[in-house]
């Protein structure tokens, strides 16, 4: 069978159902075919299974590189007409996630998703349209979001979800007051079909995150009678208490109410326990789960690992890592990372090291975490030769730096003014996608900068502004100064043109402020 007719069979356009991003076989084919010709196609299927992996992998990345290189809406259109490649759901959502993780463009890739999504009778998944919210979110391009929503709202009543309001109002709260957070917030009851709990949920848990648990706290008082909380409200809100006071006046209004504690509520109280040094207190909350037959899982000890270190106590926090497997609860990379967390704190690099090589022992893989407490280590000592072969160790194996990796290393390689190492870092975040453009490169600049590498900051400034990220303001300031007294004309104004394509320079407060107005829904679009 032709590989795209294959493709089409498999995975449909569209179904206008809440199963049409499911791969399905047709009920015809299944209720007219003999019991043995069913077996012929499944195995005819299942034996081409690698080959149409292969193919759907070399697809997505000639989706991706027509994504990020090309140059207009319209090059893209015909890019993407003239590569042959079918354009089903799977497809889109590989390479929406490879867009997110590459911090590529967001106007390209907004035009890649408005592009399919203008195709006749198809939907985008809800993974799709969520990753486009980021990616715009993560860019601040907060008027767009607004626009997008309202498009796809039409569309698509059901594709904006609980998920979707705490991706928007994640990104929103990270740079805005929270009055404005619930302003946005307020907003949505024009966009989802049902603004219920799970809505409300979306917004205590984005406070909870970007603001303060007492911010959480006093929405939750001030809105909760236009809602009904449940259970993972509560969850919500005992999740992230410094307070231990506060976290059992919720577990007990939560019970005041009739909700039983889960097991997620149980490990609210050992967090928050553990975190203010009451290990007794945590070590009660575990026993009356038991009592309860609640069995504490690897979270719940994760907790506990955390808190023992905090009072100095980090071999017995080893110790749990072996108790756990007793009760049947198996330590994961995070238990690992808690209890050599407690190592590092306690400087005891070689007894952390050893914990880590156990990890690897028992098939469990380092994290970009598990490296970052090393990293924090190393860069405080000023050890910029084993900071470098644990990053060289991390390539190896094939773990990715994140953000806070990258910082550690940029920060001890100024100090050091080590200019080929930085770049080397550099030029692995443009190829491999990892780590932020904007908080790396205000360092990296800062250093070529000191060692007057004008030819390599301009490299890297257009490598960035490709990708769809603008220079900060302090660091493009201090780059046009020193071009201008190196007599770079031509290229100081190259970048210049090419700063001035991501618009002046506005504050966030006024952009969130005028966002666009959301529209009468249940008019025709224009």
């Amino acid at each position: 069978m032709n590989h795209r007719v294959r493709m089409m069979i498999m995975k449909p356009l569209s179904l206008r159902s809440s199963s049409r991003y499911v791969p399905f076989i047709s009920t015809l084919a299944l209720n007219s075919t003999p019991v043995n010709s069913i077996s012929t196609f499944s195995r005819l299927y299942w034996s081409e299974t690698v080959a149409e992996t292969a193919v759907v992998k070399d697809d997505v990345e000639t989706v991706f590189r027509i994504v990020s290189s090309a140059s207009s809406t319209r090059n893209l259109k015909e890019s993407l007409k003239s590569s042959g490649v079918f354009l089903s759901n799977d497809l889109i959502d590989k390479v929406m996630k490879r867009v997110r993780f590459s911090h590529g463009n967001p106007f390209q890739a907004l035009a890649f998703f408005n592009y399919t999504n203008k195709r006749k009778g198809f939907y985008h998944t809800p993974f799709s349209f969520d990753t486009m919210l980021y990616i715009l979110g993560r860019s601040r391009r907060f008027n767009e979001i607004w626009e997008l929503l309202v498009e796809m709202r039409r569309k698509d009543r059901y594709l904006v979800s609980p998920r979707s309001v705490q991706i928007v109002l994640g990104r929103i709260a990270k740079v805005c007051s929270v009055k404005l957070t619930v302003e946005s917030f307020r907003k949505f009851k024009k966009l989802v079909p049902e603004f219920d709990t799970a809505c409300f949920n979306a917004l205590l848990r984005t406070l909870c995150q970007e603001k303060s648990m007492r911010d959480a706290r006093n929405v939750y008082h001030s809105l909760k009678h236009n809602f009904r909380p449940d259970l993972r409200t509560f969850n919500i809100l005992l999740s992230g208490w410094k307070s231990a006071e506060e976290a059992e006046g919720f577990f007990d209004e939560m019970r005041e109410m009739g909700i039983e504690p889960d097991v997620v509520s149980y490990n609210c109280l050992i967090d928050v326990y553990s975190k203010g040094r009451e290990i007794e207190k945590a070590y009660k909350v575990l026993e009356k789960m038991r009592e309860k037959e609640i069995s504490p899982d690897v979270i719940s000890y994760t907790s506990l690992i955390g808190g023992l270190g905090l009072v100095g106590q980090p071999d017995k926090a080893r110790d749990v890592l072996k108790e756990m497997k007793e009760y049947g609860c198996h330590p994961d990379a995070a238990a690992y990372n808690a209890a050599i967390r407690n190592f590092c704190i306690a400087n005891r690099l070689r007894d952390a090291e050893k914990l880590m090589d156990e990890m690897v022992a028992k098939g469990l893989n380092p994290t970009a975490t598990t490296y970052n407490l090393f990293f924090r280590c190393f860069y405080w000592s000023n050890d910029l030769g084993r900071s470098w072969s644990l990053y060289q160790r991390m390539k190896k194996t094939g773990c990715l730096p994140n953000t806070q990796s990258c910082m550690f290393l940029t920060r001890l390689f100024r100090k050091q003014e080590k200019v080929e190492m930085g770049l080397e870092l550099w030029n692995d975040m443009v190829e491999n996608g990892f780590g932020s453009y904007i908080l790396v490169s205000d360092v990296l600049f800062d250093l070529l900068c000191d060692m007057g590498k004008l030819v390599e900051v301009e490299n890297c400034c257009l490598q960035m502004m490709e990708k769809g990220h603008k220079p900060s303001n302090v660091s493009f300031r201090r780059i046009k100064v020193l071009m201008e007294l190196a007599n770079k004309h031509d290229a100081l104004q190259n970048l210049t043109e090419k700063m001035a394509i991501f618009g002046p320079s506005t504050q966030v407060q006024e952009r969130v402020e005028n966002v666009v107005e959301i529209p009468d829904l249940e008019s025709p679009p224009c």
